[in-house]
């Protein structure tokens, strides 16, 4: 029976933390749960400081408990663009600090006895399309020159055949959550805490700092991690210089003799990612791809369609197991943003814009961040700090905020749908309609109810956007997301879309 849920989710239960109840005081305040989160708490605890994770919802729940889990260097074509904008030993460093990662997950996995269906296996990037050859070529050379273990060839061991890939040998891929789960479960005592269903609405930088909670409760703290995929405060501006992107995966049975040994993703669009993972005694592949900016997919549905297509055609896959979707935020220049929020602040850190490469750029950031809050010199500080500056980028970003500006007026002096209209509205649609010189973001549940809240994001006020497959509304700006109730679901918005009331004719269908 095929599941509307995350297959890493759902194949790995945990017991719940408690909500934070009270004030407390700690060394870190760690905002977000996932494997940044989890990770920097596991190396400041060792480190000898106290910590608290705060999760709004459950831990390695979020985009952590989302992805497709590789555990690679290869990241699709990077490493040439790397050089040509940051040169050489900043590229190098790139590759070191994500071999470093993939070694430590191994590490850990053998120092704590965690089962988590690891596995060593070569990652390659491929084309089927000539235009890309040069680019793979340019690629393995960028990569071999970097000291990288990376190999050029025509024939890799997809059903397919390929015009050209780079393959990197000793990368590997897990279950995430069952990786996490036992780390996390281990930061709790002598100081330290984890504390789910947690929302955090502010965060004052000082000497110390000081995390307040929706509830009204308070961790006071020296440092504060945000790690909330895009930082929940506008500080760095980190919104403006990376893309949101969803982005689609199904597990999908295939016959045994189908089963490719790797981890895959191709060259150009769209994307299409497989690997495999263990299920009950047998092997299945974990598909995702399809991406599209943030409120800008048009019938979400049919990126599912396509990967089950592609599953079916070109890899023998057959019944769909599992499918669910995710958010990326793909750094401009290519490279993570980890360190200090901004150029004024002493304490306050975050990690974003890992461009779907979380899997290791977590464990790296997690690595960096603990160094930094402990004083301790790491060799990566400047590659990743968040306050560079890189010219080369700049018309990337010119670009995003041409995008975003157009958005943020274009969407507003648009007409919605007459109110009127909501009437009309389906079961399980979703519109944004024009009431009394106000848009209202309005969506009609399977039982025929309206739920109407403000369709002005609380971030900054660009208009969200009906999201179908997951009934959610998606700001096509910096890509914060909403329940239909309104509820924050994503970040960086902090506050929940506000309630709106209709005409009552309008209520039902």
């Amino acid at each position: 029976m095929e599941r509307h849920r995350s297959f890493w989710i759902d194949t790995a239960g945990a017991e719940p933390f408690p909500p934070l109840s009270r004030d407390i005081e700690v060394d870190v305040a760690i905002v977000g749960g996932g494997i940044v989160g989890i990770m920097a708490a596991t190396f400041l605890k060792e480190a000898g400081r106290s910590v608290a994770v705060l999760e709004a919802r459950r831990v390695a729940a979020g985009v952590t408990g989302h992805t497709t889990a590789k555990v690679t260097s290869l990241h699709t074509l990077v490493y040439d663009e790397l050089i040509q904008k940051f040169g050489s030993e900043k590229a190098r460093l790139y590759g070191e600090s994500n071999q470093w990662a993939i070694q430590s997950i191994k590490d850990l996995c053998r120092e704590r006895s965690i089962d988590c269906e690891l596995r060593e296996t070569t990652s390659y990037t491929y084309t089927v399309a000539d235009d890309y050859v040069s680019k793979i070529e340019k690629e393995a050379e960028a990569a071999v020159s970097l000291g990288l273990p990376a190999e050029y060839l025509e024939d890799i061991p997809l059903p397919f055949p390929v015009k050209a890939a780079v393959a990197f040998s000793g990368q590997a891929e897990f279950h995430p959550r069952r990786f996490l789960l036992p780390l996390v479960s281990a930061v709790p005592g002598d100081g330290s805490y984890v504390f789910e269903e947690t929302r955090v609405a502010d965060i004052s930088d000082g000497d110390p700092c000081r995390v307040l909670t929706a509830d009204g409760n308070s961790v006071t703290a020296r440092d504060v991690i945000v790690a909330t995929n895009m930082p929940i405060l506008n500080r760095g501006l980190f919104f403006a210089r990376a893309e949101p992107s969803r982005g689609y995966a199904l597990v999908m049975d295939v016959p045994e003799e189908r089963v490719s040994d790797g981890m895959f993703i191709n060259v150009g669009a769209p994307t299409h990612s497989v690997r495999n993972a263990p299920l009950d005694g047998r092997t299945v592949l974990v598909l995702a791809g399809e991406g599209h900016h943030v409120g800008e997919g048009g019938d979400h549905r049919e990126h599912w369609d396509r990967l089950e297509e592609w599953g079916r055609n070109d890899l023998g896959a057959t019944d769909v197991l599992y499918r669910w979707s995710t958010q990326d935020f793909y750094s401009l220049d290519k490279v993570p943003f980890i360190g200090k929020m901004d150029p004024l602040t002493n304490h306050l850190y975050t990690a974003t814009g890992f461009s779907a490469w979380g899997m290791t750029n977590g464990v790296v950031s997690a690595r960096l961040l603990a160094d930094l809050i402990t004083e301790v010199p790491n060799p990566w500080a400047e590659l990743y700090d968040p306050n560079r500056i890189n010219v080369k980028s700049l018309p990337s970003f010119v670009k995003k905020g041409g995008h975003d500006a157009k958005r943020l007026i274009g969407d507003r002096l648009k007409s919605g749908l007459d109110s009127d209209q909501t009437a009309e509205l389906p079961a399980g649609a979703g519109a944004v309609f024009d009431v009394a010189g106000d848009k209202v973001a309005v969506h009609r549940d399977d039982g025929g109810d309206l739920h109407a809240v403000s369709a002005v994001c609380t971030h900054l006020g660009c208009i969200v956007a009906w999201n179908d497959a997951e009934r959610s509304w998606d700001c096509p700006c910096h890509g914060s997301r909403f329940a239909v109730d309104g509820s924050v679901l994503q970040a960086p918005a902090m506050k929940p879309l506000e309630r709106r009331d209709l005409p009552p004719l309008s209520r039902r269908s």
